[in-house]
């Protein structure tokens, strides 16, 4: 935003400071518009961030649920045993761009699939648990995108309310103020003008002879 100390005298300073409230409303009614759909998709977000870890604990829980059954079962051995030559999960989040703000909008997550040549769990409780932590990894991957994506847009929520703020409060009520006195300092300099050429009239109309012979 320019400086509203270097707007000229004159009518084309006026000129120069309507522009410039008009551009500063319009600016605000844009960003006072975004700030109603941020809101309304931040909130959106909220409860899908809400369900997204909800669902993730649940699963968490009905694997440690699992596990400790298979650990009772076979004890840590069997563990050990059917962990090995697993391979790690991949997680590939798609990213989007919505009212200024890049988050992600959704995730896919791929669990590896036990290979032939690794042994089978030595339980069933072991097998349950291997299938409930594989949910359970594909939920932590959709909560995490979830957070992420309510975390960006509540920051882009603040931002455009400090944006807002600083038009309305500050930015506005400066070009208000400098155009009030700018108009004053016109209106007085064409009052001055108007004086200055009644004078003049009246000192040229009043030019002749002073006095017959």
């Amino acid at each position: 935003m320019s400086d509203v100390r270097r707007t000229p005298p004159g009518r084309a300073g006026r000129l120069r400071l309507r522009h410039s409230l008009d551009v500063a409303g319009r600016g605000a009614d844009l960003l006072e518009q975004k700030l109603r759909i941020l809101r309304s998709e931040h909130q959106r977000l909220l409860r899908a961030q809400e369900a997204a870890a909800l669902a993730w604990r649940d699963l968490v829980s009905e694997a440690e649920g699992w596990l400790l059954r298979g650990l009772l079962l076979g004890g840590e051995a069997a563990l050990d045993s059917a962990a090995a030559g697993l391979g790690a999960c991949d997680v590939t989040v798609r990213w989007t761009v919505s009212m200024g703000v890049r988050r992600p909008a959704d995730v896919t997550t791929s669990v590896p699939v036990r290979p032939p040549a690794a042994a089978a769990p030595s339980n069933t409780a072991l097998v349950h648990a291997e299938a409930a932590y594989g949910r359970a990894v594909r939920a932590a991957a959709e909560y995490a995108a979830a957070r992420a994506a309510t975390a960006l847009v509540g920051a882009e929520v603040v931002g455009t309310r400090h944006r807002v703020r600083a038009l309305r409060r500050h930015w506005i009520p400066r070009l208000r103020e400098a155009l009030a006195r700018a108009d004053l300092a016109l209106e007085q300099a064409e009052h001055e003008d108007t004086v200055r050429r009644r004078w003049a009239a009246r000192a040229a109309g009043g030019g002749g002879p002073a006095a017959g012979g």
